[in-house]
């Protein structure tokens, strides 16, 4: 504008309208070549495409993964050959699982998608990973893992896995847009990750174990879409339509509840000897509390801020919180090994 009104000036020295510089800058900013740029084109290939399916596999989100190893760690059955080549099989076809879910996904989601600012560079919705082949690439996931499951394992780890895919694609479908259950269903799969250990090597699960863990992973997610929430509230528009019908009130009385239950099923166990003395330096189990409860007091303080986005950014991306945990992590090492 400053620099188009000299020009108007010296044309219409007398009565050049208030407006013409504005014109005139306007027309500048509209030169042949100074266009916003289009978007680049998708690679394309065999290369790409298979770049693409991996990408789509949200290899980072396999983190979660490691869930596998909650219940034999629990046990104190966690350091030998055989059990450790067992969990890295646990893994990877749980891994498999959660790609198929993730392909399926963005290959049903990909108009939707193409229409979201951040979602549009997804591989899918971009044309890198064309949809059928998506598609494709899910549904033998989905077939091999349990299969194979039922082959290496066991059926009872083959019926989990199946379970988890149903219950995954039901909530790709419909089950994200229902109040609660949305919540109950990503829960449960945390919860099934930290089962399947126990099952695959006949390692009994207490109840304080399940309630621990799941009430845990209920803290965590519903934390998760509190923040979400928080971060929205006053925009247009939700990246989940559901988020528009939770209040922040609810899902902040959801995560202090979740919270509560998970460290009083911790201290219940902690304080249960089960008839037997321990004879440790000190003792653990009951230590161990303390680095429990501070650590979910630490990830409370992400989640009142409504920062607390995925669980495994938010303790590795705090130090004080991954200190926390490797704290309770050696007490919790210690009271399982009675040393």
């Amino acid at each position: 504008m400053t620099e188009a009104a000299p020009l108007a000036h010296t044309q219409h020295p007398t009565d050049a309208p208030r407006e013409q510089p504005t014109l005139g800058h306007h027309v500048a900013q509209h030169r042949p070549g100074d266009g916003a740029a289009a978007p680049p084109a998708p690679p394309t290939g065999p290369g790409a495409v298979l770049t693409g399916l991996v990408r789509t596999a949200r290899p980072k989100q396999w983190v979660k993964n490691t869930l596998v190893a909650a219940a034999p760690a629990a046990a104190g059955r966690l350091f030998s050959w055989p059990i450790l080549t067992e969990l890295a099989l646990l893994f990877a076809l749980f891994s498999a699982c959660a790609a198929a879910v993730y392909l399926i996904n963005d290959a049903r989601d990909a108009d939707a998608d193409r229409a979201h600012p951040t979602k549009r560079h997804r591989p899918v919705a971009a044309g890198q990973v064309p949809v059928p082949v998506a598609y494709a690439v899910g549904g033998v996931l989905a077939v091999l893992a349990p299969a194979a499951a039922a082959w290496l394992t066991s059926p009872l780890v083959a019926a989990l896995l199946t379970g988890y895919l149903v219950m995954q694609l039901a909530y790709c479908v419909s089950l994200k847009h229902v109040l609660v259950v949305d919540l109950a269903v990503v829960t449960t799969g945390f919860l099934m990750r930290a089962m399947v250990g126990g099952l695959a090597l006949g390692i009994p699960l207490s109840r304080w174990f399940l309630i621990t863990t799941g009430f845990g992973a209920l803290f965590m997610v519903s934390a998760k879409r509190y923040s979400e929430a928080v971060q929205l509230a006053g925009t247009k528009g939700a990246t989940r339509a559901l988020l528009t019908e939770y209040t922040t009130g609810y899902l902040r009385f959801v995560w202090q509840l979740a919270a509560g239950v998970a460290v009083l099923g911790y201290c219940l166990w902690a304080l249960e000897e089960g008839g037997v003395p321990h004879t440790s330096v000190l003792p653990w189990r009951q230590l161990s509390v303390v680095a429990f409860i501070l650590a979910v007091l630490r990830y409370a303080v992400f989640a009142d801020r409504g920062t607390a986005g995925e669980p495994e950014e938010v303790v590795l991306g705090d130090r004080a919180l991954a200190l926390i945990g490797a704290a309770w992590l050696t007490m919790y090492a210690l009271a399982v090994a009675n040393w």
